[in-house]
């Protein structure tokens, strides 16, 4: 087994209630075992089948059953911020449905809507279950989300039956995980920037032309890239979202502070990714002082910014991979085209704006990727974090 892919990492388990969650006391050793760093959550009904105290000892960390308890509030957002790996273990019916619903009745289920990492799923449940229709649909729901799921094993189960429905052994746990992090270390040795966020464009001292764009999806690319051994530059706009402190992060503010960053650092980028809401204007002018409200009109003269992946598009060279970001409301396929022979993109990605759930501000997006041949993929919509990974998927299938 090679341990080194999960040394080091911080490991959230969570576990729920089946009879498989005695499993979970292996599982914590074996994780400790190898360098990993162990916290725990646990659904009540979890307890009925093995005692936080043994789980407390295993792991060194208190473990955690509510979000609050007589002491304190337990902040289940810090504790999905924390840590590199989720695994939910053993994945009952019940929290498989709550999960893929978005359900958030219990520490565990709050924790995962929470988490920014990786989630593995080690379904437990007997066979009927496990074939329910139901069952298929949450599983295919939380594939779609990003969510890895680990097989379930075939034999005995608890209620006499044989099939499948069997927890993976806690062996096979660390094993698909192991094998996740190094088949997924594809990008090592290569260095990528990203740009994220809007740009706010000064008026005055105080007001200034912006948009309604998080960074959320940028974000969540920079964090992939970085999950697959990339170097990770992310040049971010005003943004209020966290990022993980492993990406080196260059915040902007204006159209020109992006474009700087961006040009000092692309030549020796192998992978650039433009998907920063970035202002097509700037004020002419920027006043010193705040503008007085005088009269019933105020004019403000704009000038084009810098397009910085047409820009960049200007130095790029052989061996770079660019990719592009489009909103396009009608022929977007002949628009996308344009782009990318104009910017010379290696493929575009389209947002859309017109589905509920996708574009600013949410934490869905529905995308198409275009691509220089004119191929073209059309997603579904998912979590941006779901996003992201099809689309540094694509970008390391391009590159082989």
């Amino acid at each position: 087994m090679n341990a080194l892919a999960i040394e080091g990492k911080k490991v959230l388990i969570g576990i729920t209630g089946s009879i498989a969650a005695y499993k979970i006391a292996f599982l914590t050793r074996l994780l400790v075992k190898n360098g990993a760093e162990v916290k725990i959550i646990m659904t009540e009904a979890a307890t009925q089948f093995i005692s936080a105290l043994t789980l407390a000892t295993l792991s060194k960390n208190d473990v955690l059953l509510d979000i609050h308890s007589e002491e304190k509030w337990n902040n289940h957002v810090e504790l999905g911020l924390w840590a590199d790996i989720l695994i939910v273990a053993p994945a009952t019916a019940n929290t498989l449905s709550k999960m893929a619903s978005g359900e958030s009745d219990n520490m565990l289920c709050a924790t995962y809507l929470s988490s920014k990492c990786p989630v593995f799923i080690a379904p437990a449940m007997d066979l009927d279950m496990w074939k329910h229709p139901s069952t298929k649909g949450n599983i295919e729901k939380l594939e779609a989300y990003g969510n890895l799921i680990i097989p379930v094993g075939h034999g005995e189960l608890a209620s006499g039956l044989v099939g499948d429905g069997r927890m993976a052994e806690p062996e096979d746990i660390v094993q698909f995980i192991n094998s996740y992090f190094v088949g997924k270390q594809d990008l090592t040795g290569k260095t990528a920037i990203v740009t994220a966020g809007p740009t706010y464009e000064a008026i005055d001292p105080v007001r200034f032309i912006g948009n309604r764009s998080s960074g959320k999806m940028g974000i969540a690319i920079a964090s992939v890239l970085k999950e697959r051994g990339a170097t990770v530059h992310l040049i971010l706009g005003p943004s209020t979202q966290t990022v993980d402190p492993e990406i080196n992060l260059v915040r902007v503010e204006s159209a020109q502070d992006m474009y700087e960053a961006s040009l000092e650092r692309f030549k020796s980028a192998d992978i650039a990714v433009f998907a920063a809401a970035v202002a097509d204007f700037t004020p002419d002018k920027v006043a010193d002082q705040k503008i007085k409200k005088t009269g019933d009109r105020l004019n403000i003269s704009l000038k084009k910014t810098k397009d910085i992946a047409l820009e960049l598009s200007k130095i790029k060279e052989a061996h770079q991979f660019t990719v592009g970001f489009a909103l396009e409301t009608n022929n977007a396929l002949e628009n996308a085209m344009k782009k990318i022979a104009k910017k010379k993109f290696n493929f575009i990605v389209l947002n859309s704006l017109e589905d509920k759930g996708a574009g600013f501000a949410h934490d869905t997006n529905k995308v198409t990727i275009i691509k220089d041949n004119g191929n073209s993929n059309v997603y579904p919509l998912k979590s941006k974090k779901a996003v992201a990974i099809d689309i540094v998927e694509e970008i390391v299938k391009s590159i082989k």
